[in-house]
């Protein structure tokens, strides 16, 4: 029987409204986020049976998946696996900056091995987040996991499962505690992508 991995990015905050890079940066819900999160909570326990609950070790995503799975009173495992790509020296920086002045999206999206200054490269991120995935996967055979994980990270690690190429990571894009359901074996299955409408 698969596994079911439930992916939820954490919710919203402040640097998503200010469309500025949070990636190692470790960043608290805002309002919004919060009640995103319980929203998120309330909508899981009423069409989902939770057998374990993972989290990034950044405190949005561990705020996330405390609302998210407090009605199903399971421990949060952290797994820094999870974690969002590290842009080093760049963190803080609008993704304005980072497009016009350093080409940041086409240099890391044509060069897997690119990275910012003390940052992460695309393949990087992709080693860690499959390989975190498919050890919780190996943990909980045939159960039903919650993730909570970054937006970037959740992307890299669907471009790899779905399309075997981290430079599509453009074509994943997720909401803020967004729902995105899928099987890595016997073979991948997205059954479910960004859902967000209990929001």
């Amino acid at each position: 029987m698969s596994t079911r991995l439930l992916l939820v990015r954490h919710g919203q905050i402040k640097a998503n409204v200010e469309r500025r890079w949070h990636g190692s940066t470790d960043s608290p819900l805002n309002w919004r986020g919060r009640r995103q999160a319980k929203k998120t909570g309330r909508h899981i326990s009423k069409h989902h049976a939770i057998n374990a609950v993972y989290s990034s070790p950044l405190q949005r995503c561990q705020r996330t998946a405390h609302f998210a799975s407090r009605h199903q009173r399971l421990d949060i495992i952290t797994h820094s696996g999870l974690a969002e790509m590290c842009i080093g020296d760049w963190e803080d920086m609008p993704f304005s900056t980072l497009a016009e002045e350093h080409d940041f999206f086409n240099r890391i999206t044509g060069d897997l091995e690119h990275a910012a200054p003390a940052g992460e490269s695309l393949t990087q991120v992709a080693n860690r987040m499959t390989t975190a995935l498919k050890e919780i996967e190996a943990q909980h055979e045939g159960e039903t996991v919650l993730v909570v994980s970054h937006g970037v990270a959740l992307a890299v690690a669907l471009a790899v499962i779905f399309d075997n190429d981290p430079a599509n990571w453009l074509a994943y894009q997720f909401h803020n505690c967004s729902l995105t359901e899928i099987e890595i074996n016997p073979k991948p299955v997205l059954r479910r992508y960004n859902e967000h409408a209990h929001l």
